[in-house]
């Protein structure tokens, strides 16, 4: 049987540097995988990424940070090769990059489409067929989506749209890697209290999301606090691996399906 502890595994993780994907990357840390590659996107991301490095070090990882922009498929091969040049074949892949816009759509450009798409959906495959090739046998595939894929909602017409395709390339990817015992899940967080929301959302916008959620009234925010989602990554990378192919909405009862 094949071994799905964390202990000795190698990560790479997008967006790792900060918010919920450095939270993941020490999570990780902490429950045994030695080696994590953490990918940033911009020079402005760069602090964050070497104060987590200097974080993983610290668990004894051997980590690396890798930046990249991945909307090419280019960028993701080189992401892969770079990461298991450096710390060898992944066990562990996680992508948590994504972008939001909350516009209506008359007034949404092309220009702003073709982003959107880009960032949340063709970035999201290319790592998904990364993965399928350089992931070791009994892999684990993780992808952030949003739970706004079980919203009745207007505005997010590009989020939600964008990320609507992850859900049928993790289907898709589950049953194509499956043969090698690889598992493949997404999972969609409510709204979470990083600057990420924020930066889209009035002030009444936040205070209706802050108690949309069943469970709002147990949250130290109202919202999804990205130590709600660190659990359940964890799970899939690890006992998880028999559930494959779901999107799974992790979100104190925010939206369902």
């Amino acid at each position: 049987m094949a071994d799905h502890s964390l202990k000795g595994k190698t990560a790479l993780i997008t967006g790792g540097a900060k918010n919920l994907g450095g939270l993941i990357a020490l999570d990780l840390a902490a429950n045994g995988v030695k080696a994590i590659a953490i990918h940033y996107n911009s020079d402005a991301s760069r602090p964050d990424a070497e104060k987590t490095l200097a974080d993983l070090k610290a668990f004894g990882v051997h980590a690396i940070a890798l930046q990249a922009d991945l909307t090419t498929a280019s960028a993701n091969s080189k992401l892969f090769a770079d990461t298991i040049a450096a710390i060898g074949k992944p066990d562990i892949a996680i992508n948590t990059v994504g972008k939001v816009l909350k516009k209506p759509i008359i007034e949404t450009s092309e220009t702003e489409f073709d982003e959107m798409f880009a960032i949340n959906s063709k970035a999201a495959y290319f790592f998904i067929k990364e993965a399928g090739l350089h992931l070791n046998d009994n892999g684990k595939l993780i992808t952030l989506v949003t739970s706004l894929l079980g919203a009745y909602t207007p505005l997010y017409s590009t989020y939600a749209g964008a990320k609507a395709p992850v859900e049928h390339f993790t289907r898709a990817a589950s049953k194509e890697f499956g043969a090698r015992g690889i598992s493949v899940n997404a999972i969609g967080p409510g709204p979470m209290d990083t600057p990420f929301f924020y930066g889209q959302e009035a002030p009444d916008a936040v205070a209706y999301h802050k108690a949309a959620a069943a469970l709002s009234s147990f949250s130290k925010t109202g919202l999804t606090d990205i130590e709600d989602i660190a659990p359940f990554v964890r799970f899939l990378a690890s006992d998880g691996w028999w559930m494959t192919g779901q999107t799974i909405l992790v979100n104190g009862g925010y939206t369902t399906k």
